[in-house]
């Protein structure tokens, strides 16, 4: 339903009314935000075609920057976008100079989350557990379920090797930014903590004596941080959870399926909820919501490739025959490797610098303890569950030409699991809808810091921008916005630009940082 369809159902509301219950004290804060945000989307309702006039607007801005950040280079005849090979290159360098440690931290890590290194007496916000939940909640998405579809459809099947060895080289990436996104974090007069690329930007460049430009950086970053917010991780997340939601309520004979308006307000209420109690209440959500839609796509597809076990020998084989190719239909072994770093460094975002700051409210004196932690967001974002995605379909899609029907996206994905159970897709699409609902949370954190880097940590600023993010979710289901959901993902590419070079810049720092603190465990464990 279009955005002005509500406009005469809001307008028979008295604004006054509204507006004077709303300043009211005694008013709960999410209440007021939900009611703020009503009146936006009944302001905004009243233009007829809004979103027409939006697009024309916008479509030639996301065109010009979507071609910057997205442009092409031709190597060995196949099409590399740079921002891919920009973070790919990272990506192997760090593993490389920081000594694989991505293997060799990835069972300390485990040991922190479960808690073994805790210091209650730490400044911060939250757990390890919690602050990796939440930071997985902003990668774990819709790219997980179709994201790897789309790989294995136009890269073939060895795309998904490519795919899982970038997700593993992507753990040292995010090693490196969440280190950083402790060490230089900030404490504020409330005693909240906040932290990331902003700020370990600007203290490198006001470090040496250019302060001015540090805090131009940091600003740049933070605008971009703040309209990618809006774009790919509100309207897109709340459009998904619309459709996954009218799905499993009965499709077309859906009572919702009319009515985006409404779901839209509905999950934006759910929102507000949530972040009303910033990262605590957050990663509270997230610490729950994540392992229970983790474990149940997990589950639902070891089930599937169970079902499919005799096809599971053969798979891998044609998954490694395929990545290493030299001629094949998609382009060799160049094409199948293009395709999988691709997808993986856009589902897990490493390079990107948005989940350290999640991690930055950890509760820790040790920045380097939470870098280690953060080695399990890819492991389990790519490495795991692109992993699973991956042999559902490659078991059942091949062996029973699924693939031959045309399907792509996220409709391969639910006819991969469809295929033995017809009702399979239906916790596909509740994890589908889990995914963008958790996403959405955690996507509210990152745009608010950067918000309060650019205007300040009043609370009147705070409350501002939860009510312009509530606003923009019910949005996202009610229009279509592509050419903003297009310029909003390019600006949160963009941004990986100046993230990497910073993390160049600090890498002997971090390699120091890493090293000293696990030489301290050791050797505290061997006293």
């Amino acid at each position: 339903m279009r955005v002005a369809a509500i406009g005469s159902a809001v307008g028979l509301c008295e604004y006054g009314l509204i507006i004077r219950t709303m300043m009211g004290e005694t008013m709960p804060q999410a209440t007021r935000w939900l009611a703020w945000s009503t009146l936006l989307l009944a302001g905004t309702a009243q233009a007829q075609g809004i979103d027409q006039q939006v697009e024309t607007f916008v479509r030639p801005l996301a065109n010009a920057l979507s071609a910057l950040v997205f442009f092409k280079v031709e190597m060995f005849g196949q099409p590399v976008p740079l921002i891919v090979l920009w973070l790919a290159v990272a990506a192997t360098f760090f593993t490389f100079y920081l000594g694989f440690v991505n293997i060799r931290g990835l069972g300390l890590a485990l040991r922190h989350v479960r808690g073994d290194f805790h210091d209650p007496e730490a400044g911060g916000e939250i757990s390890h557990f919690q602050a990796v939940s939440t930071a997985i909640s902003g990668t774990v998405g819709i790219g997980n379920i179709g994201g790897v579809a789309v790989a294995i459809v136009v890269g073939g099947p060895g795309a998904a090797f490519w795919l899982i060895l970038a997700g593993f080289l992507s753990m040292s990436t995010k090693l490196v930014e969440c280190t950083l996104g402790v060490k230089y974090r900030r404490y504020n007069a409330d005693g909240s903590v906040s932290g990331g690329p902003m700020y370990y930007l600007e203290h490198y460049l006001s470090s040496r004596g250019m302060p001015r430009c540090g805090k131009a950086l940091g600003g740049f970053y933070a605008i971009a941080l703040v309209i990618g917010c809006l774009g790919i991780g509100n309207m897109f997340q709340s459009n998904q959870a619309y459709v996954q939601f009218v799905i499993i309520t009965g499709g077309e004979q859906s009572f919702f399926d009319d009515k985006g308006w409404l779901f839209g307000l509905m999950i934006a209420a759910a929102v507000a909820l949530v972040v009303i109690g910033g990262i605590q209440s957050i990663a509270r959500v997230a610490s729950r919501l994540v392992p229970f839609m983790g474990v149940l796509y997990i589950l639902c597809a070891l089930i599937i490739i169970g079902m499919s076990i005799e096809h599971l020998p053969g798979a891998l084989r044609l998954i490694i025959d395929n990545a290493f190719s030299l001629q094949s239909a998609t382009g060799g072994i160049l094409g199948a490797m293009i395709v999988g770093f691709q997808r993986a460094l856009f589902s897990n975002e490493a390079g990107i610098g948005s989940a350290s700051i999640a991690h930055s409210a950890v509760r820790t004196n040790e920045p380097a303890s939470e870098g280690l932690v953060s080695l399990l967001e890819p492991f389990i974002d790519t490495v795991v569950i692109c992993t699973l995605s991956s042999l559902v379909i490659v078991t059942t899609a091949y062996p029973n030409e699924l693939m031959e029907q045309g399907l792509e996206g996220i409709a391969l994905t639910s006819a991969s699991f469809a295929h033995h159970f017809s009702w399979a897709p239906y916790p596909l699409a509740v994890a589908a809808l889990l995914f963008a609902f958790s996403t959405t949370i955690a996507w509210s954190y990152y745009g608010l810091k950067g918000w309060t880097y650019l205007f300040g940590e009043g609370a009147l600023m705070k409350t501002l921008f939860n009510t312009i993010f509530c606003a923009f979710v019910a949005l996202g289901c009610m229009i279509q916005l592509t050419a903003v959901l297009e310029f909003s993902d390019a600006m949160v590419f963009l941004i990986a630009v100046p993230n990497i070079l910073g993390l160049y810049f600090y890498a002997p720092e971090v390699k120091r940082e890493v090293a000293d603190y696990m030489a301290r465990l050791r050797a505290a464990e061997r006293s």
